[in-house]
């Protein structure tokens, strides 16, 4: 949004800095998907195009967002599908179907750049796992580059490069399997989070606490 400026140093899209673009132009050239997204009372359609009033796109357009994303198969399990109308904030739908459709949202642009901030860290294991296939089809189609900000090892380790952040500097990088081999920071992270899972699977839990809540470790690999 251009609300702050870097402090130190430049951020650059294409070896040009942001400050020197075009803001409507910027917008148009990236995407984003938080750890809680918005919905709003309206339909499913209008969620997913909200912001391209201007440019809308065909109905052919939205379906394939909301395929890439996983999505469409339960929004045409409901009575009007794509206009079926959703609360505030998506009430009538599961964390896994909002961020789902957030995900319809970003595609359906088709941005450069497409932002994914902790996308999965607040779903529950099967949820996660159904918006991680989104995501790694998304990725697959190519056409954009696709930052992802997370902790969870499961959401990053098919990146093609993975930065590990460390008090505020990069302190590795390469993929997972480079990584795992420096023996280093990433590698401890992994380390830890296997030896966290592992009592809660071979106990029997399936990943989950007896509170129901998964447990995973915050694996600093983006931030």
């Amino acid at each position: 949004e251009g609300f702050y400026a870097p402090t130190e140093g430049e951020v650059l899209l294409d070896d040009v800095p942001v400050r020197e673009l075009q803001h409507e132009w910027f917008h148009r050239q990236v995407a984003l998907v938080g750890q809680e997204p918005v919905l709003f009372a309206r339909s499913i359609n209008d969620n997913i195009c909200y912001g391209l009033e201007d440019s809308r796109p065909t109905s052919e357009q939205v379906i394939r967002a909301a395929k890439l994303a996983n999505a469409h198969d339960f929004i045409v399990d409901f009575d009007l599908a794509y206009d079926t109308f959703v609360g505030e904030r998506g009430a009538q739908l599961s964390g896994g179907q909002k961020q789902r459709v957030a995900i319809a949202r970003a595609l359906v642009r088709s941005p450069a750049v497409l932002l994914l901030d902790e996308a999965t860290s607040a779903l529950d294991a099967e949820s996660e796992a159904v918006v991680q296939a989104a995501l790694d089809s998304m990725m697959a189609q190519g056409g954009m580059t696709v930052i992802v900000i997370a902790h969870r090892l499961s959401t990053i380790k098919n990146a093609s490069k993975i930065l590990v952040i460390k008090g505020g500097c990069v302190v590795e990088s390469g993929t997972h399997g480079e990584l795992l081999k420096q023996r280093g920071e990433y590698a401890k992270l992994v380390a830890r989070q296997m030896q966290e899972t592992a009592p809660l699977i071979q106990g029997g839990e399936g990943g989950q606490g007896g509170d129901g809540r998964t447990r995973t470790s915050r694996a600093a690999t983006a931030k």
